[in-house]
């Protein structure tokens, strides 16, 4: 990492409030670089709470940007952080609004050039995408990282029409612990606690909202671009990370959106930026990337950046089965087109007849975390156990490496004797050794076998031919090798289980997996510079001489049948801030089942959250549980928050809710 401290520009940062046309305010922290001339904005916008939070992560970018000729700006979401008014939902459209409206805000100013980019990793990228598709005529570019055109099935609520215990669940238990933090009164003044207890009264957890649309509604398609990819008419940079979960995003936005406004990037990496060298690497000079895109765009430089292929991928090598890799092997490769010519769909025929798919419950315990961060236990483990739970079909890689670039797609023909049920597909790299490493996997709820918008019940003892794709992915196979799909009939804690699921039959002989193949081509030299970064804002961690849990534990009952798992999700720990803010948040994530009852299902997230300033006396704490449960008509849902100031416990509030299952 080459840490920059000399610029083309000096900069300066001040911290103001953006008016709303309601009266709300919204709390920015502008950095802009020291010049007569008006300059391109450059936009983040989050409900994390840029005081605190996001703060590491914002001086290492915001600052970087300013330096080279920009106003960087980084906002709060209405009723978060220091921004006045209530918090809404996820992506609302009141959030949408804001943020045109501070986009027409900041081309406004007499320091701006009247041009403006938008920025974001997940929720940033996410709204990126959103804000773009209304079209604000200031909003010429955006680099949208880590992020989804589709919130129903490439989102943290639901995958391939199945719920989502593990994120569906973790992540509303974290937004419900986030949204209760209160603003810092070092920003806000005294004024700070009356806002606080005005946003706790409007607090509603977001799993009540979230497992009311069990099929792909009208809420859903509420900010997912894919229902209009011609709606976008600003420069899209879209960025991903084979281990990220949203990297389809961009396999589907190079080929939606026209080749004369969008590029596409995915490297090796997890759900962060890829400059941060966090691993999976190798890591990449990803600012100075990006700054070709905006100088480009907004400057009307030629940066050369619309001559590169439309996508460009890495594609890792072969690798044994770890929970981290510091850098994986691989090269990268360019295509002109999406989909590509150099791509051609493989079909391997499965064989065996009949085959009884009835996996335990706990099947899914290997499957790693669904959003990894570069956490020393993120990604999943030999697949071995789970692969013995699954059924599975094999093909040797012969003489020559097999390179697969998308998403690999199966054909199933199944017979089941219950009306609901959901397949599971897993594609591993298996070596001569024996061990299996996961390459992409891929869920069908098979009540959503006809359309995600949709729920039809299986008719028992019929056979039907089901179609799912999996995940894509850049994977070299090489000789001597073996491909091997499993298919399962659970993945817990990942996929919540359906009521009465007993499996299914598998036809052998009238299924098969595609695999999109890439022909092997010499590509011109893909390289990038060396990840580069402003000076960091100097958070120190503690040190602390207890010994720390770990982050992922699996504890089996061997006489009760009963598995559970312990996640320690690792966001930040304890740290303390130049301001003299100490900021510390633990949390535990719990999934249990019992391996022969899909009814045994439980989930539960605790938080604590505390934010203390000693020279202002200020000391506020924040506690939640949220658990999950199901019988065969609903879910069962609990909710707690505590906050305290000082010793006072100024809110309390329980929330008991039964949700019917209606697709999920």
């Amino acid at each position: 990492m080459n840490i920059t401290t000399e610029f083309p520009y000096e900069t300066t940062r001040e911290d103001v409030y953006i008016p709303l046309s309601d009266g709300t305010r919204l709390y920015a922290r502008i950095w802009r670089p020291l010049t007569d001339e008006p300059v391109p904005a450059l936009l983040e916008y989050l409900p994390y709470r840029l005081s605190d939070w996001t703060a590491p992560r914002d001086w290492q970018r915001h600052p970087w940007y300013a330096g080279h000729g920009y106003a960087s700006v980084r906002v709060d979401v209405r009723g978060h952080g220091n921004s006045e008014g209530l918090p809404g939902d996820e992506y609302d459209a009141r959030e949408l609004e804001d943020g045109v409206a501070v986009i027409h805000w900041l081309a406004q100013q007499e320091w701006c050039s009247g041009r403006v980019g938008m920025f974001g990793i997940s929720w940033g990228g996410f709204n990126s995408l959103q804000i773009a598709a209304l079209a604000p005529e200031p909003l010429k570019a955006i680099v949208t990282v880590c992020s989804t055109d589709d919130r129903y099935d490439n989102d943290v609520h639901y995958m391939g029409g199945s719920v989502l215990a593990v994120d569906m669940h973790a992540w509303a238990a974290t937004m419900l612990a986030f949204v209760c933090r209160p603003p810092d009164p070092a920003q806000v003044g005294d004024d700070w606690r009356e806002m606080w207890l005005k946003r706790l009264e409007a607090v509603d957890p977001f799993i009540h909202t979230w497992l009311a649309h069990q099929s792909r509604d009208d809420y859903w398609k509420h900010g997912s671009v894919c229902e209009d990819y011609g709606a976008i008419k600003a420069k899209v940079l879209a960025v991903g990370g084979w281990h990220d979960p949203y990297r389809d995003t961009v396999l589907r936005l190079v080929e939606h959106l026209d080749p004369a406004q969008v590029r596409g990037l995915i490297g090796p990496w997890s759900h962060q930026y890829p400059d941060r060298g966090l691993p999976p690497g190798p890591a990449i000079g990803f600012l100075q990337e990006t700054l070709r895109w905006w100088d480009q765009h907004l400057k009307g430089q030629e940066t050369g950046v619309m001559r590169e292929p439309l996508l460009r991928s890495w594609i890792s090598g072969s690798h044994p089965p770890a929970t981290v890799y510091e850098t994986l092997p691989g090269r990268w490769v360019g295509d002109a087109s999406w989909p590509s010519e150099n791509v051609s769909p493989v079909a391997y025929a499965l064989q065996g007849g009949e085959r009884i798919v009835a996996s335990p419950q706990q099947t899914g315990v290997d499957a790693g975390r669904f959003f990894p961060f570069g956490n020393d236990a993120d990604l999943p483990p030999d697949q071995r156990d789970e692969d013995a739970k699954s059924v599975s079909f094999e093909f040797p890689v012969a003489d020559a490496p097999i390179e697969i670039l998308g998403r690999p797609r199966v054909k199933l023909r199944l017979r089941m004797d219950v009306p609901r049920g959901q397949a599971i597909a897993r594609l591993c790299d298996v070596a001569p050794d024996g061990s299996s490493t996961l390459v992409t996997r891929g869920v069908l709820n098979l009540a959503a076998r006809h359309g995600r918008d949709r729920t039809d019940d299986w008719p028992p003892g019929e056979t039907e031919d089901v179609v799912f794709d999996l995940n894509g992915i850049g994977h070299t196979f090489p000789p001597g090798h073996r491909i091997r799909l499993a298919v399962s009939s659970s993945y817990w804690p990942w996929i919540w289980p359906q009521a009465g699921s007993a499996g299914f039959t598998l036809d052998a002989d009238g299924s098969f997996v595609e695999l999109p193949v890439r022909r092997h081509t010499e590509d011109p030299a893909i390289s990038f510079g060396e990840p580069e970064q402003s000076e960091p804002l100097g958070v120190v961690y503690p040190v602390t001489l207890e010994e720390p849990r770990p982050e992922r534990l699996v504890v089996r009952d061997v006489a009760k049948g009963e598995w559970r798992m312990e996640v320690d999700p690792r966001y930040g720990g304890t740290r303390v801030y130049p301001d003299g803010l100490e900021f510390t948040e633990d949390a535990l994530e719990t999934y249990t089942v019992q391996q022969d009852d899909p009814l045994s299902a439980r989930t539960r997230s605790d938080w604590r959250i505390r934010l203390h300033r000693p020279e202002m006396a200020w000391d506020v704490e924040i506690e939640t549980r949220s658990e999950i449960a199901a019988d065969d008509q609903d879910f069962i849902t609990s909710n707690e928050v505590i906050c305290k100031d000082g010793e006072e416990v100024v809110f309390h509030r329980t929330w008991e809710k039964r949700i019917p299952r209606t697709a999920g």
